[in-house]
């Protein structure tokens, strides 16, 4: 009985174990995502250090699509980079409409247009040491949220993309061309970032926080296949309020939120209302306002990467990012906790 009682045991250990898939290493990284003239403040950069940050995926631009000028980068940025160890990749967040408004011609020559201006952002004319310029650069990452009508002319893109910059590409993943890759494809690239966050539509879903709600990603994880390209993850750590004036969506707000929490009043789970007028984030709060609070904590963050552990096959080696490297979100945690991140995944 006590042997069969053993058995037993041991099997539901096994179980148990192989219900958890662990990464043996763990490269850390953050996104960088600031749209202006930048530079890493001592603060970040300590915190790169003593988290032990191997990666950056710092946002040079954006590229929108114009009915008279065709397609543009904007939201460009200066790049300033003390000389710090960590290798910063280039990363380009592209509009959707640039696939479904424009021909193979017209991607061709946005392709080469990016490599140039990358390359061009890349050299010492605008990077302040020797680190950090186009040779050292390896990887150039791709951000779309791409659908099914604009696949045939990303996926175009992505090939040409790398056969014109001679850079290993990597692109994101958003969570449902993941849980359905018969539908949706497989992008052309030798590796992808699943973003696990931003899963719901703000405006739609007043009673689940619309950054990360660990039922709703766990809806898109369980019951998946393998993914057929080395997956990378990207996790959350920021918080944001959604302001309601006359019950109209106004606008986001990233931060000055402790300020603005001493003149709300809680009404909700994640809902507040305001009860003094008030300025903060050159923005105008009037009593009466709605606001909708989503916050990121470290306790969500670990609940996330348990459901990921229990549900996803990662390589031996895989990079997780945090979005994203800024002082007024990270004030919230220590270096232990972000640190605690990276490592609960091995």
């Amino acid at each position: 009985m006590k042997k069969w009682l053993l058995s037993i045991l041991i099997v539901l250990i096994l179980q148990s174990c192989s219900d958890t898939n662990k990464i043996k290493n763990v490269t850390p990284a953050f996104y960088y995502w600031k749209t202006s003239d930048w530079r890493l403040d001592d603060n970040l950069m300590n915190i790169l250090k003593n988290t032990q940050v191997k990666k950056v995926y710092a946002k040079f631009f954006e590229v929108s699509h114009d009915e008279l000028m065709g397609n543009i980068p904007i939201s460009k940025n200066s790049i300033r980079f003390n000389n710090l160890n960590v290798e910063f990749i280039p990363t380009v967040f592209i509009n959707n409409d640039v696939f479904l408004k424009s021909s193979e011609k017209e991607l061709d020559v946005l392709a080469d247009n990016m490599n140039f201006l990358i390359t061009k952002m890349l050299s010492n004319d605008y990077s302040e040491d020797d680190y950090f310029n186009a040779k050292s650069c390896k990887e150039f990452q791709i951000d779309c949220d791409w659908t099914l009508k604009s696949r045939n002319n990303y996926f175009y893109f992505l090939k040409k993309i790398k056969e014109i910059s001679k850079k290993e590409i990597s692109c994101t993943l958003r969570l449902y061309p993941y849980k359905y890759p018969e539908k949706m494809g497989i992008p052309p690239v030798d590796k992808v970032t699943l973003m696990c966050y931003n899963l719901l539509n703000p405006l739609s879903s007043p009673k689940q926080n619309s950054i990360l709600d660990v039922k709703e990603l766990s809806s898109y994880l369980k019951g998946t296949k393998q993914y057929p390209l080395h997956l990378d993850i990207a996790l959350p750590i920021y918080s944001w309020m959604q302001l309601y004036q006359n019950n109209q969506f106004q606008k986001v707000i990233y931060q000055n939120h402790e300020l603005i929490m001493k003149n709300l009043k809680k009404n909700d789970n994640l809902w507040y209302e305001v009860i003094n007028d008030f300025t903060a984030s050159e923005t105008y709060f009037r009593i009466g306002d709605k606001i909708k609070f989503e916050e990121i904590d470290q306790k969500l963050v670990h609940q996330t990467i348990d459901l990921l552990k229990r549900n996803v096959e990662f390589d031996d080696e895989t990079t997780i990012s945090l979005f994203h490297l800024d002082n007024s979100q990270l004030k919230k945690y220590t270096d232990e906790e972000i640190s605690s991140f990276y490592s609960a995944f091995n």
